[in-house]
This record gives structure tokens, sequence and C-alpha cells, in this order.
């Protein structure tokens, strides 16, 4: 996958394969501003306006709605339409209530899927790091830059810290309020984020850890009883038993 370096604009040619764009038909395509999400691994909140939704057929039809305050990303109006949009994040269409979620799929790496109001209301974040601050409290930090405070009682035995990397969260948006906790463990339910088997969902058979996140190899199950094999980089915890998100038919 090509790299967008530091540039201000971006190729057409150049950007992520996973882009609904005219590539042939436009020389140049938006590039995402630094925010929440990896550049090549979001779209630019214009290109879910005009390519994905079509709500817009040029790109300053798609300026005008975004700086107009039609749409929200997790809860928040964004009026930067160079502002990226990513893995797990929920898009509201402000005047139609539409609502929809990004998750991965096969092949195209990302995709949107329609979500009602009630599922709108959270979203799921892999817990990428932890760290220890001032007071001995916990801090979370999540897969699309957001960091959760763990508030502990007594630092020597904090019993509030029941969260390990790797694992979801299941949190209310806007306000960030954990709802749920997904451990990453044998019998866990995943997507795959990344790699040859992205979109495919399964439940952990086994977990083989490496001396790196990359080189640790996990098993999983699919609903049929296939077996198969995936980086750990690339597993994100969506449930137990059931999926705590909308999936595409016949996912699981």
């Amino acid at each position: 996958m090509a790299r967008m370096g530091g540039k201000k604009h971006l190729k057409a040619l150049a950007a992520p394969r996973f882009w609904p764009i005219l590539r042939k038909e436009y020389k140049w395509a938006v590039k995402p501003s630094p925010g929440p999400h990896p550049a090549m691994f979001s779209f630019p909140l214009l290109i879910v306006v005009r390519d994905i939704l079509k709500y817009a057929k040029t790109a300053r039809e798609a300026r005008k709605l975004i700086s107009e305050g039609h749409f929200k990303v997790d809860g928040r109006i964004r009026k930067n339409y160079k502002y990226p949009v990513g893995l797990m994040d929920v898009i509201e269409v402000v005047d139609t209530g539409e609502k929809y979620r990004v998750i991965p799929v096969p092949v195209k790496v990302l995709g949107l899927i329609k979500i009602n109001d009630e599922e709108a209301k959270y979203k799921l974040c892999r817990i990428e790091d932890k760290t220890t601050v001032k007071g001995g409290h916990i801090q979370l930090n999540l897969h699309d830059g957001r960091n959760v405070l763990i508030r502990v009682s007594d630092p020597k035995n904090p019993v509030e810290d029941i969260y390990k990397t790797l694992g979801t969260l299941k949190l209310a948006i806007p306000e960030q309020q954990i709802l749920d906790y997904i451990p990453l463990e044998q019998g866990t339910l995943v997507i795959i984020s990344g790699g040859r088997n992205v979109g495919r969902v399964g439940k952990v058979v086994s977990i083989h850890k490496g001396i790196r996140r990359h080189r640790s190899i996990v098993t999983l199950e699919d609903k049929n009883g296939n077996k198969f094999q995936t980086s750990l980089t690339y597993v994100f915890p969506i449930g137990r038993e059931e999926p705590l998100i909308k999936l595409p038919e016949g996912a699981w």
C-alpha cells in the first residue's frame, strides 16, 4: 500500500485502494488531515459524503454540506471535509437521521453498514496501550486516538484496573462512558481488521504469542467450523457469544 508522506496533496492513483473514487477521471484526491485514524486506514469525510453516501456529486457540493454541519462523526458535528473517518466510527446524517458504522469488509478493507438509533449510541474501541499516570491512575489508549482514564482508589492494589491491551471497550458516544469490556481471550468473538482475512468474523481458538505483536498468531474458527489464522495485530474483539455491532448478512 502506498504511503501518503508529508505532502499537502494526494494523487488519486496513490490513494488507498479501498477509496471508491474515479482515479482516471480525477488527478487529485482529498488527503485526510491528521486525526484519530491513520491516513492510509481511513476515509476523508468528503469521500464518505460524495462517493459512498452519494449526498453530493462534486467535491464543492460535499464541502458545502459538510461546512454547514449536516454530518456527525461519533456524535459530534464535523465541519472539516478532510476529517479522517475510520474503523468503528459512527456517522450520522443530521437531516435524515440515517446512521452508519465503519467496519472491516472483505477485500475492500473498510466499508459502511447502516445501523439503528440504539446501536449508534456507542462504538467499540480496541485498547492499544496502557500507561500509569499521576496518582497511580490508569490511562487506556484506544485505537481511534481516544484516551480513557481509569481512576483507582489504591495504586498499590488497583482493583479497578480489569482492562488488558487488545481488549475492547464499548463506549457511549460522545460521552465516552464505559458500557462494557470484552477481553481478548479464548472464545472471544472477533472481526479481522486487516490482512488477507480482512472482514472475516470468528471465535478465538488459541493465541500463540511471539516476541512482537505482529509476530503473534491467532487461530480462529468461523460460524461454519472452518479454522483460519491471522496476526494478533488484526484481531478486534466485538463480543462474547454474539456481536455487539451489526455485521453484514452472513458474516456470523
